[in-house]
């Protein structure tokens, strides 16, 4: 199928490249013209043949906002936008009403793979309509790897579900995070490379993100490259929100934002753990000592 991709970074970048392995045909635009493609938006809808979709994968908030507004002026009856960036969901609800207004189509697609969704693909939860959802079927296929892609509502389900993903993705870095700091000071100093890839050898708490804890290890065993600074890019404390909304207990998600609140005011190994993880995982920037 035939899409206009707007945001060229890290994971854009990567998911336009699958997208052409695919056989798709996709026109690319970024505020940056030394890797844009085109020189504006404009631009890249009039390479567009209708019924039109463009894809945005730009940071939550005020730039999301401001390039679906643009798109919604530059698009005609009949298009569609997904958004495929970490907005709130109740953003992309809204979003959904004004552009159903104009007489356009929306997704919200939440993504989750990294800089490893290149090789691996992305886990795609998409809200929206059926109809919509179908007509970007073909893009989400090549994405994804087999079976990693669904509808899992309407719009503002899929941003809701990602969401929730990053959510239980805090505490489960948190949990990795207090173990090998318990097992790093006590008075047997095992090897954590090695209890890293043993435990991935069939044990219960076997995963991928163990794998790169392994791999984390296996370049600098006591993580003395990095301080133990953990930032947060809103998802974590977005799900706090809807669980104090909804009267669900979380202490463990809880556990794990505050935890990064605190990293941030003194140096941690098990802090130094999450960084190295997610610098491993979505290639995040981290701070050196």
């Amino acid at each position: 199928m035939q899409i206009g991709f707007v945001g060229l970074g890290r994971m854009g970048g990567n998911m336009v490249e699958r997208l052409r392995r695919g056989g798709h045909e996709v026109t690319g635009y970024d505020r940056n013209p030394a890797v844009s493609e085109v020189a504006s938006l404009a631009e890249l809808v009039a390479k567009l043949v209708p019924p039109r979709t463009a894809w945005v994968m730009v940071p939550a908030g005020d730039p999301t906002e401001q390039t679906i507004r643009e798109l919604s002026t530059l698009l005609g009856k009949g298009d569609l936008i997904v958004d495929g960036g970490n907005s709130m969901f109740r953003d992309s609800m809204r979003r959904a009403d004004e552009l159903a207004a104009r007489g356009l189509l929306f997704l919200d697609a939440g993504t989750s793979g990294g800089v490893w969704g290149l090789k691996e693909g992305y886990c795609l939860m998409v809200g929206g309509t059926e109809e919509a959802f179908r007509r970007v079927e073909p893009a989400f296929k090549t994405l994804a790897p087999e079976d990693g892609y669904a509808r899992v509502g309407p719009c503002g389900a899929g941003h809701f579900t990602k969401m929730v993903h990053n959510g239980i993705e805090y505490a489960m870095l948190q949990a990795y995070a207090e173990g090998f700091e318990i097992l790093k000071a006590s008075p047997f100093r095992p090897d954590l490379h090695q209890l890293a890839r043993l435990w991935n050898r069939g044990s219960v708490v076997r995963s991928w993100l163990l794998e790169l804890a392994e791999s984390a290890f296996a370049k600098d065993p006591d993580l003395s490259s990095l301080l133990g600074y953990v930032d947060d890019s809103g998802e974590g404390r977005w799900t706090l929100f809807e669980a104090v909304n909804e009267g669900v207990p979380a202490p463990a998600i809880a556990a794990s934002l505050f935890a990064r609140f605190a990293s941030r005011q003194e140096d941690s190994f098990a802090m130094r753990v999450i960084a190295a993880l997610r610098n491993e995982f979505g290639g995040h920037a981290v701070k050196t000592s």
